[in-house]
C-alpha cells in the first residue's frame, strides 16, 4: 500500500490548539460499517449509541509532564524530552539546541541545583544524561515538567499561562500507570459522570496499559507502508483484563477498544487462543488489509495525514470509507488530533 494513500488536506483552522470547555462537549461521528452510515453527534450521547454488555477496554497510561529545560553554561536553552530512566539517576532524552556536547553540566532551568551531564550521544537527537541526583524521574518531573503536548499544539517556550490547564486536560481521568510521553487521546473525552452512566447502563469496562512513546506521532516516510520500520512500545494486561476479554469474546459481546494503543493491545494476542496476562512490547503496524481479532469496534480521535493511526483506521472501515469519513469530519469542521473531536466506529 502507498503511503501517499493516506494523505489528505488539512485547514489549520481545524487542527484543536486547546481542550473543549467540558470533556465530553467533543463532537462524536458515529460511523457505522454495516450500513455505511455516518451520524453526528456529541461525546455525551456515547452511552445510549453503546448497548448493554459491551466491553470498552481502556489504556489507563499516565502520562509523565516530561517535558524541561536545561541552561548551558553559556547561558542558552537546551529544551529536553524524557524519554525514560536507564538506572537510578540516568535518563534517556531527546535534546534540542544542544549543540556540541560537551562534559560541562547543564543545569534544569526550573531547579537550578540539579544538574545533568550527557554522557553519551544517540541517533536523532537521543541522548543518556546523568543527573547530580537519584530522585526517581517520576516524581522530578512531577515537581518541574511541562506536559510533553505534541508539536502541532503550540505553547509558548519555557512556561505558558495554559501550563496547568493541559496537565489537567492532557490526561485521562482514569490515568493510573505513570510511563508514558504522549496521552491515548481518545480516553480524554470520558468524565467520571459519563463512566458513572455507563455503569449504570449495564456498559462493563476494563484496562490495559500501553505506555505511549513519541513514535505514535512520527510520520511515515517510506514511500509504501510495508517499508515503514513500526516504533516499539511496552505494555501490560492484568489477570483481571484478560479474564474479562475472554468473558466477553466466549459471551459473544463487542469489545470495544477506547483508542489505537488499546487497540494494537488487543490485536497483538495470539488469534484464537485465550487472552492471557503479560508484559510484553508491541510493534504491531495494522494498515489494510488487514484482518482484526479481537476488536470488534473502536473509539478514536481524528489522527494525521501519513500517519500509522490513519493507517489502523482505514484497516478498520476500508481505505475508500477512510477518505470519505474524512472528507465529511473536514467538510463538517470537526476538530483534529489530541485535543480534538472523536469517532465511534462500529
Amino acid at each position: 500500500m502507498r503511503t501517499d494513500d493516506l494523505d489528505f488536506h488539512l485547514p489549520a483552522e481545524l487542527i484543536a490548539q486547546d481542550p473543549p470547555a467540558q470533556r465530553t462537549a467533543s463532537r462524536l461521528l458515529q460511523y457505522r460499517r454495516g450500513e455505511r452510515s455516518i451520524e453526528h453527534r456529541t461525546f455525551a450521547e456515547l452511552p445510549a449509541l453503546l448497548r448493554a454488555g459491551d466491553l470498552l477496554v481502556f489504556n489507563d497510561t499516565r502520562v509523565l509532564p516530561a517535558r524541561f529545560m536545561l541552561r548551558k553554561p553559556t547561558s542558552g536553552l537546551v529544551e529536553g524530552l524524557f524519554l525514560h530512566e536507564t538506572l537510578p539517576g540516568h535518563w534517556h532524552v531527546l535534546l534540542k539546541n544542544l549543540g556540541r556536547a560537551s562534559a560541562e553540566p547543564l543545569h534544569f532551568v526550573d531547579a537550578p541545583n540539579i544538574t545533568a551531564t550527557v554522557v553519551r550521544t544517540a541517533e536523532a537527537g537521543e541522548h543518556e544524561i546523568q543527573l547530580s541526583t537519584l530522585e526517581p524521574a517520576a516524581r522530578l518531573l512531577e515537581r518541574i515538567g511541562r506536559m510533553p503536548l505534541p508539536p502541532y499544539i503550540k505553547r509558548d517556550k519555557g512556561h505558558d499561562p495554559r501550563d496547568a490547564a493541559d496537565r489537567a486536560r492532557y490526561q485521562t481521568v482514569y490515568a493510573n500507570a505513570p510511563g508514558a510521553v504522549a496521552a491515548p487521546t481518545a480516553g480524554l473525552h470520558f468524565t467520571e459522570e459519563l463512566l458513572a452512566e455507563l455503569n449504570a447502563r449495564g456498559i462493563e469496562r476494563t484496562f490495559v496499559t500501553l505506555h505511549v512513546g513519541m513514535g505514535t506521532f512520527k510520520p511515515v516516510t517510506a514511500d509504501t507502508l510495508e517499508a515503514h520500520a513500526m516504533h516499539s512500545e511496552g505494555y501490560e494486561i492484568t489477570p483481571t483484563a484478560a479474564d474479562a476479554i475472554n468473558r466477553a469474546k466466549a459471551q459473544g459481546r463487542r469489545v470495544i477498544a477506547v483508542g489505537t494503543t488499546s487497540a494494537r493491545v488487543l490485536e497483538s494476542q495470539p488469534a484464537d487462543e485465550p487472552i492471557r496476562a503479560k508484559q510484553e512490547a508491541t510493534s504491531i503496524f495494522i494498515y489494510p488489509p488487514y484482518r482484526w481479532k479481537s476488536v470488534d469496534a473502536m473509539i478514536t480521535n481524528f489522527h494525521l495525514p501519513r500517519s500509522t493511526l490513519i493507517a489502523l483506521v482505514a484497516a478498520l472501515v476500508g481505505l475508500d470509507e477512510q477518505r470519505r469519513i474524512y472528507r465529511e469530519a473536514i467538510d463538517r469542521e470537526y476538530r483534529f488530533f489530541s485535543y480534538g473531536d472523536a469517532m465511534f466506529i462500529e
